[in-house]
């Protein structure tokens, strides 16, 4: 129960036990055609460049940066947390001139406040964070992609902690380039990155398009300026997953399984469906950890549906009290990083653990462990409140997860 990864769905376990088949086996890249056609669907796009990049949410991020990112050019990195930074520091590495807006941490950056960065450094590529697990917070969107357009630049966002708890909508938003991951609200577990890029982005990607040369046949590209990492070249990864099959890697079968089965129950569950059960179970954990006695951390109005970030009270040792609760209960939450660590706990409700017993459960035992540590809890507080926080709640929002 914390900020990620979660328990995967048992749906999902059982995809991942299928036997293994071929990568040019027709039944496989029949799945990955079909895996490609459920992420637009999750996504809310028509790009025919969906495709999986086999590695964590961290793979998906860093093959978007280096693929679209030559040397020298110029990135605005809007940061709201931690992983914003993580943003800058591989942009970075991939060699861009990297520029930051960043938003005091627990807050998010209003779109004048992009909008004016953007204007300032004059970027290709503009690159956020949707939801920021380390401050909780999540980055309205709907504005910035018009900003990015009339400014002549790429909006690139990382939803890998948001997407299917938080609403998401690439071409409505005008995002040209989106990674994400499986091991948050998806019902997941790590190892596979769906990535998503618009028209302009591949334009940019082919521009740099190279084929290897074990590979090559007459009329195929070699380029002068190819994207530095091979293994995270999104041109080739277009070129495996799209008409020509072209060699690349071998698929990691299982995780295709995974991310299958995860867009497959989402969809059957309704992505508006799937939003209001992380809304609700997040406004139960919000309002039962405010029942507890406890402060949260940051601007609410702007957090993400799917955790919450608790401020450990005054003389409670907070590691002792995650280490109790795994030892006791069997329940793990999260601390945070950087000015945050020590500071909050971290409570999620994401993916299949967005439930109402889950959050029930997580809440009896925090006040248990909080008790024994000599915190002053309301008793029952954070219990009553979540369960009053779920009246009026339709029992609908429960039911198609635990199939």
């Amino acid at each position: 129960m914390g900020p990620g990864p979660v328990d995967a769905h048992p749906s999902v376990l059982r995809a991942m036990s299928a036997s293994l088949i071929g990568q040019f086996d027709p039944v496989m890249t029949g799945y990955m055609t079909e895996t490609a056609a459920l992420y637009r669907e999750v996504l809310g796009t028509t790009n025919s460049a969906t495709v999986l990049v086999d590695g964590t949410s961290r793979a998906g991020i860093e093959a978007v940066l280096v693929s679209l990112l030559r040397p020298g050019d110029r990135v605005l990195v809007a940061v709201i947390g931690r992983f914003g930074h993580l943003l800058r520091e591989i942009a970075t590495r991939a060699g861009a001139e990297v520029h930051v807006v960043e938003a005091p941490w627990g807050q998010v950056l209003t779109p004048a406040a992009v909008e004016e960065a953007v204007r300032r450094v004059r970027p290709v590529v503009v690159a956020t964070v949707q939801g920021d697990t380390s401050t909780t917070m999540c980055q309205p969107l709907d504005e910035l992609g018009e900003i990015c357009r009339r400014h002549g630049a790429l909006l690139y966002v990382d939803a890998t902690a948001s997407l299917g708890g938080n609403p998401f909508e690439a071409d409505a938003w005008g995002v040209d380039a989106v990674s994400a991951g499986l091991q948050k609200c998806l019902s997941g577990p790590p190892g596979s990155a769906p990535v998503s890029l618009s028209d302009a982005a591949v334009a940019v990607v082919r521009s740099r398009h190279s084929v290897e040369a074990g590979l090559l046949e007459p009329g195929d590209d070699v380029s002068d300026d190819p994207v530095r990492s091979n293994y995270l070249d999104l041109g080739q990864i277009l070129d495996y997953w799209g008409p020509r099959r072209l060699n690349h890697h071998t698929e990691a079968t299982s995780m295709l399984y995974a991310a299958r089965e995860c867009a497959r129950l989402l969809l059957v569950e309704g992505r508006d469906a799937v939003v209001a059960r992380h809304r609700a179970a997040g406004d139960a954990m919000l309002a039962g950890v405010r029942g507890l006695g406890l402060d949260v951390y940051g601007d609410v109005a702007h957090k993400m549906t799917n955790v919450v970030a608790a401020v450990i009270p005054d003389g409670v040792d907070g590691d002792a009290v995650r280490a109790a609760l795994l030892s006791d209960y069997g329940i793990e939450i999260g601390t945070s990083f950087g000015p945050l660590h020590g500071r909050v706990w971290r409570l999620g409700t994401m993916g299949y653990n967005a439930r109402r017993d889950a959050v029930l459960t997580t809440l009896a035992a925090l006040e248990d462990v909080l008790r024994r540590a000599g915190a002053p809890v309301v008793p029952g507080g954070g219990t009553d409140a979540a369960r009053a926080a779920y009246s009026g709640t339709s029992d609908a929002t429960d039911t198609e997860v635990q199939r």
